[in-house]
């Protein structure tokens, strides 16, 4: 694991649908030829996003969002009541590496040629730790299919070289630690929450603790979460000495939830995204 100081990062949260206004940075970014970054990690649809931006395919998450996240085959209420997926991940990773597969050859030679890592985060459901992956062509897919498998929205149980694991964001939704760990002091995190946003104790917890009473580490965990979003929060706002943290959060009104299908205030926070990119650019 490479701890060289020095490093800049990009930090992508999470958020399902709320992404997409991270989603609309990146493009902006990628239009530009924008990164001058070292180091990227990404949980969650912040992983999706970060993947197509790496790939040079600055588009591909926003026209999967049109093409596949509106309709009822991937986000269905009524299939959920009835005892399947809200968010039928299955289905959305077999239309995408279908017809919109990322271009992963560019992706990882990239990487490799300029010496940058790049992570995606997933849940340890054994023991409730955050994994922070390193993906390659073959292990991509499925780490980003893994990071963004919400807990009962999504109701099968993957695995990581065996072991159960789950959505990044039972545990570390903003991994701006985790850079500044890994060496960074120069970080940059798009986020999929207004800045002034404080999260609190789940209203799911007791369900959430009776639908994963096989694994205590993991509802633990997820009883602290509120605590360590807000760790993560504090630690962007007040970073440790000789760290710089820049912080690009929508705004208060943006009208997107997790699962929103809206497709007028989608594309509302995705143009949102490109000008607050464009904006941060002129000031790079």
């Amino acid at each position: 694991m490479s701890t060289k100081p020095g490093k800049t990062a990009l930090v992508v949260e999470g958020g399902g649908m709320r992404g997409i206004f991270a989603a609309g940075i990146l493009h902006s970014f990628g239009r530009e030829k924008f990164d001058p970054f070292d180091l990227y990690i990404g949980v969650s649809a912040g992983a999706c996003h970060l993947a197509s931006y790496l790939a040079g395919q600055n588009d591909r998450n926003f026209d999967i969002t049109l093409r596949y996240s509106l309709t009822s085959r991937f986000i269905n209420p009524w299939r959920f009541l009835r005892g399947g997926h809200l968010m039928d991940l299955d289905w959305m990773w077999e239309q995408t590496i279908a017809n919109y597969r990322l271009n992963l050859k560019y992706l990882f030679e990239n990487l490799r040629a300029k010496n940058k890592e790049y992570f995606v985060v997933a849940t340890s459901m054994e023991t409730g730790d955050a994994l922070y992956l390193k993906p390659d062509e073959e292990t991509l897919e499925n780490y980003l299919k893994i990071s963004s498998s919400i807990p009962i929205f999504y109701r099968n149980i993957l695995e990581v070289a065996g072991k159960s694991a789950t959505d990044g964001g039972m545990v570390d939704s903003i991994p701006v630690r985790r850079a500044y760990e890994l060496g960074a002091n120069n970080i940059v995190v798009l986020r999929t929450r207004p800045s002034d946003y404080v999260k609190k104790q789940s209203r799911l917890t007791f369900i959430f603790s009776l639908y994963f009473r096989k694994y205590p580490r993991l509802v633990e965990k997820f009883k602290l979460r509120a605590q360590n979003y807000m760790e993560s929060v504090n630690f962007i706002h007040q970073p440790p000495p000789g760290v710089h943290i820049t912080e690009l959060a929508p705004p208060n009104n943006s009208g997107v939830s997790r699962i929103t299908q809206n497709e007028a205030a989608l594309r509302a926070n995705y143009e949102a995204g490109i000008k607050y990119g464009n904006k941060f650019m002129q000031v790079w």
